[in-house]
């Protein structure tokens, strides 16, 4: 056990260094997890933010979410830290700005889920600390934890896609 511990912290730390860093500024939202940042060269990049899933638009708090990440990023200078592109081909990153975490703050505030199916693509302590900041804002009824039963956007989307395809 402590063996599989020390090679899954040396493997977080190893992708932690191999993490890329893009610097601009956010000219638009698309909702309360993807942004566009333009850099310095005026090349424009979708940005989906790594470790959460915000409500899509039409959903409940879906509107909120988006605005409430619109005061957090909307036209200051970002740092992002990125690892991949996603299958749309954006960057999926954690946005720093004044150095502070827009990601978890998007969690913390509840207006986004910390999302567990891509947990393990961040490092251990950003893992543990986006997953306590869900419970704290679950547990104060923060943000779309005020709904007594939110629905998560990956739920929303699934049942979107079935009726699409008239599945039950």
């Amino acid at each position: 056990m402590k063996i599989g511990l020390a090679i899954f912290s040396l493997l977080a730390v190893v992708s932690l260094t191999q993490a890329e860093t893009l610097v601009g500024e956010v000219v638009g939202l698309a909702d309360g997890d993807t942004v566009t940042v333009l850099d310095a060269q005026r090349v424009q990049h979708k940005i989906r933010l790594a470790g959460i899933d915000a409500p899509e638009k039409g959903m409940p708090w879906g509107q909120k979410s988006k605005e409430a990440l619109s005061d957090r990023v909307y036209r200051r200078t970002v740092t992002v830290e990125w690892q991949k592109h996603d299958r749309y081909g954006r960057l999926v990153g954690k946005i720093m700005v004044d150095g502070r975490d827009a990601n978890l703050a998007q969690v913390a505030d509840g207006m986004a889920w910390h999302y567990k199916d891509y947990q393990n693509e961040q490092t251990l302590e950003d893992r543990l600390r986006y997953a306590q900041a869900e419970l704290d804002a679950r547990n104060a009824r923060r943000g779309l934890w005020a709904e007594p039963e939110p629905v998560a956007p990956w739920t929303w989307r699934k049942m979107k896609r079935e009726a699409r395809m008239g599945q039950p």
